[in-house]
């Protein structure tokens, strides 16, 4: 008898155990059902949790949830990002810019990992890892054109300077993206600093389609007429 209640008790314990993993694992489709998974079985659910309480008004429960995020799923650069922000928001100011190089060396498409490293960098005067950090913001389709429209001058501000020639080495590297480069780029980079990147490629073999040249060049020059001027001596010489 007793080892058939002992039986039937283990089954119950097996069957909580595995609707709590259940649980869990739906959190990734409803974040908002994150607090009711039992706290020692949360994996996918302590990120909402830990989200939400950085969001509250109690640092160091969002500290502590931060680092318990961290401590359960480590590699993903979103967590270590959070955990910066917490910090941050516990007034353990180097702890954050520590957490916060960590997040954009492990995830170069975490934005707002590469949002912060590029300001860091700038504020450090390091012009090609702010460039580099530019170029990680620009590949990602949903960085938002205003964020590098505000970036761009202080990272491409100097001509023939290291955010330019950085900048220009990717782009020149970098075939795959020539398309989204002269469509975007036409829109939100400094008109000066697109044209000196475009001629610094070709100069060094980079050939650009020619149908997307023409396009930038009318995009770029309905911004700006001088800067279109120029950019068209390059697409005759090109096309």
């Amino acid at each position: 008898m007793i080892a058939g209640i002992a039986w039937r008790a283990a089954l119950v314990g097996i069957a909580l155990v595995t609707f709590g993993v259940q649980l869990d694992r739906q959190t990734r489709r409803t974040p908002a059902i994150a607090e009711s998974v039992p706290e020692a079985l949360r994996s996918a659910a302590q990120l909402p949790v830990a989200a939400d309480a950085l969001a509250g008004d109690d640092p160091d429960r969002a500290l502590a949830e931060a680092e318990r995020l961290v401590r359960r799923r480590p590699l993903p650069a979103e967590h270590l990002r959070l955990l910066a922000q917490a910090q941050f928001a516990a007034g353990q100011v180097d702890k954050s810019a520590l957490s916060i190089q960590y997040a954009a060396q492990r995830g170069w498409r975490d934005p707002l990992a590469q949002e912060s490293m590029l300001r860091l960098a700038l504020e450090a005067g390091d012009a090609p890892e702010a460039a580099r950090r530019y170029a990680a913001l620009f590949l990602r389709r949903d960085t938002a054109d205003a964020l590098l429209e505000e970036l761009g001058p202080p990272v491409l501000a100097e001509a023939g300077g290291e955010g330019r020639t950085t900048l220009a080495s990717i782009v020149g590297g970098g075939q795959r993206w020539h398309s989204q480069f002269l469509n975007r780029g036409a829109r939100v980079m400094p008109s000066d600093a697109f044209v000196e990147i475009i001629a610094a490629t070709a100069a060094k073999g980079t050939r650009y389609d020619c149908r997307l040249l023409r396009q930038a060049q009318r995009a770029l020059s309905a911004r700006d007429e001088a800067a279109g001027t120029r950019l068209s001596a390059i697409v005759d010489e090109q096309c």
